[in-house]
């Protein structure tokens, strides 16, 4: 179930959005009384009940607004059980003092702002001595392998408890905790008041993450990476499990490359199926299991993972493909094979990591003559002489005479969409830039590169066609077609707000 918190500062404001909430579909609110500029009027709030309600009063160091005395806080929650609330939360180390009344659920918590709670079987131990109906257990994640540590909690409950992470690190948890038993999970009703670091909004776990559906069985797929915020995998892949009828789910998962192991060992913790990978993992991850196909072992780089029930990896590049289908599409046609060809055209990579890595192999062998330059130029001389053609210093990269640029570096993503990886003054008519960022579609490079009369090919169609042979590979089954590019396309649109309700209103009207 999904519990929409409500949190307004006036008495009216509170009320009508529980009336909004639970004609949108919420079926429990927890009500942050705390936010009140006024004391709670129980009898008030509980003549508009429309659904069951949980009444919170939390403290400031548990990053509520309760101002007065802690003595008036306690006599409040106990007034609210007498009232006849549905639920009270009660944090652990008061719950002590309330006794049970009437039919009020105790729902028992623990929160950390600052840290994840030591020693959290012992915690919930604790807790489970103070008579409660739900156990409530949140702390501040500092690396993506905690969100394991509190989703153990749920999965070893002998009594209805939700454990979760805060921050946008420990956001895959507030999910995942429902599949795993939690008997509900907690969302922000009004996207503007976002009460917890890390919170979701009501209509993002229902729309984006197809929250309803998440059961015991749901399978779990993610794409890992660091930043992550950015990624719109989720978004399209999630998207497209609806569409099918699948029960998938999809998650943002923000690893770290020291926290990356230790996070892959316990990814069956939540039955992880398969992850996406993005920068900087892609190399890597080689390390991590055995190649799917070829040019995973000859690039040295994977973005795709594919994890069977006893835990093996096998790995996967859809990346390369993606990007020479995406850039032979603007090319002039060959006579020879009836599309664009990248034979004997010289191209210029920018970077050597995983993506660029993936990029200079396939187009060599596809009969390209590659040029490689990074910022590294230990790591260019090595790629160059893996691939078998040129490098140059990073400060020389403007002087090759090329007919294709590629950026294969993160320069020019959000947020940073004022950097360029090429200047503007090397920049000719009748060259092709093409850049793998596809977040802004238009990056500053192509922006200049189409100014001077370049062709320029965006990241967007190398990244749909990456992620529909990576939907694929999880799936067995063809993405739906055109699902993934109109979202991408109306995510990257100054309309987005407008394009979404609608695609949003027609799915509601489908179903």
């Amino acid at each position: 179930m999904l519990c929409a918190i409500v949190a307004r500062q006036r008495h009216e404001s509170l009320l009508a959005e529980m009336k909004t909430a639970v004609k949108r579909g919420a079926q429990l609110l927890e009500l942050r009384l705390d936010f009140l500029k006024s004391e709670p009027r129980f009898g008030m709030i509980l003549a508009k009940r429309k659904c069951p309600l949980i009444a919170t009063i939390r403290r400031r160091e548990e990053g509520g607004k309760w101002a007065g005395s802690e003595e008036r806080r306690l006599q409040l929650l106990r007034a609210a059980i007498a009232e006849g609330f549905d639920y009270v939360d009660l944090e652990d180390d008061v719950a002590g003092q309330i006794p049970r009344f009437g039919q009020t659920k105790r729902i028992v918590s623990h929160h950390n702002m600052r840290t994840m709670p030591h020693h959290l079987p012992e915690l919930w131990e604790r807790m489970a001595k103070l008579d409660p109906d739900v156990i409530k257990i949140a702390g501040k994640a500092k690396k993506a392998s905690d969100n394991f540590k509190m989703l153990s909690v749920v999965k070893n409950a002998t009594i209805p408890t939700v454990a979760f992470c805060m921050d946008e690190v420990g956001m895959p948890s507030r999910l995942l905790c429902v599949k795993l038993g939690s008997p509900f999970t907690y969302s922000a009703f009004n996207p503007e008041r976002i009460v917890a670091p890390g919170l979701l909004t009501f209509d993002t776990m229902r729309d984006f993450y197809n929250f309803d559906g998440i059961k015991a069985e749901t399978e779990v797929y993610g794409v890992i990476g660091d930043p992550i915020a950015h990624s719109l995998s989720p978004l399209v892949h999630n998207a497209a499990y609806f569409e099918l009828g699948m029960n998938r789910l999809y998650l943002p998962w923000q690893v770290s490359e020291n926290n990356l192991p230790r996070f892959l060992e316990k990814l069956g913790i939540a039955g992880v199926r398969g992850l996406s990978v993005t920068i900087p993992h892609k190399e890597a991850i080689l390390t991590t299991g055995q190649a799917g196909d070829p040019l995973v072992t000859k690039a040295g780089s994977a973005n795709t993972i594919v994890i069977d029930e006893e835990g093996k990896r096998k790995l996967f590049n859809t990346d390369g493909p993606a990007a020479i289908n995406s850039l032979e599409a603007q090319l002039p046609v060959d006579p020879a094979t009836g599309h664009g060809s990248l034979k004997g055209r010289s191209v210029l990579v920018l970077g050597a990591g995983g993506v660029a890595r993936t990029l200079a192999f396939s187009l060599h062998d596809r009969g390209a003559l590659v040029t490689i330059a990074s910022r590294t130029s230990s790591r260019s001389q090595a790629l160059a002489q893996a691939v078998g053609c040129k490098f140059v210093d990073w400060a020389q990269r403007e002087t090759v005479l090329v007919d294709v640029v590629i950026n294969g570096t993160p320069v020019g993503m959000h947020p940073n969409v004022d950097d360029s990886p090429y200047g503007v003054g090397s920049m000719k008519q009748g060259m092709v830039f093409f850049d793998t960022v596809y977040n802004p579609m238009m990056t500053r490079m192509l922006r200049d590169a189409e100014e001077r009369g370049a062709k320029v090919v965006t990241g967007v169609d190398m990244f749909v066609s990456q992620a529909e042979a990576q939907f694929e590979i999880f799936t067995g089954q063809k993405a739906p077609a055109g699902l993934m590019k109109e979202l991408v396309l109306e995510e990257l649109s100054p309309a987005k707000k407008m394009l979404r309700e609608a695609r949003l209103a027609r799915r509601k009207k489908k179903t």
